[in-house]
């Protein structure tokens, strides 16, 4: 599972205006809902139940949250830079500034546990998000995150 095939260029945000946790979830949802063809408020419903079980917020200024949803025919990514970094509850309590956003089919099974791992992988690699932190634009972003040299590693 590669970032290409969950992420398109429509899915990057790369100002996202918001000052807390639910807004940011809130603003996903909406760009999620445009790209997936889904209810706005079915998936911001999804992502605030996962929440409940336990923040994705995972440390060094990093979210990933996910969710599963009736109705979609694949994995879809969104990422977005924060403009201002928010509370996410975090592991490691400091705020987040970095989100992907990750939507499964309930039917996806291990590809969505390897979509997460794959995010995961590529977002513990501390030069690339110095890079993403520091990209001009949403195209910027897009290629950092789908040309990285690690967006290649098994």
């Amino acid at each position: 599972m590669e970032i290409f095939q969950l992420l398109s260029p429509d899915g990057v945000m790369a100002n996202l205006k918001a000052n807390s946790k639910k807004q940011s979830l809130q603003e996903l949802s909406a760009r999620a809902a445009k790209i997936t063809g889904q209810h706005e408020r079915a998936i911001f419903d999804t992502l605030l139940e996962r929440e409940r079980l336990g923040t994705t917020g995972v440390g060094n200024g990093i979210a990933i949250p996910h969710g599963r949803l009736p109705g979609l025919d694949k994995l879809y990514g969104l990422f977005a830079r924060v403009e201002r970094p928010i509370d996410f509850d975090s592991i490691d309590e400091m705020p987040v500034d970095l989100i992907f956003l990750l939507l499964a089919p309930e039917s996806a099974g291990a590809d969505h546990l390897k979509a997460l791992a794959r995010v995961s992988r590529l977002l513990r690699d501390k030069g690339v998000c110095e890079k993403l932190r520091g990209a001009e634009s949403a195209d910027a972003i897009y290629a950092l995150l789908t040309d990285s040299p690690t967006s290649h590693a098994a």
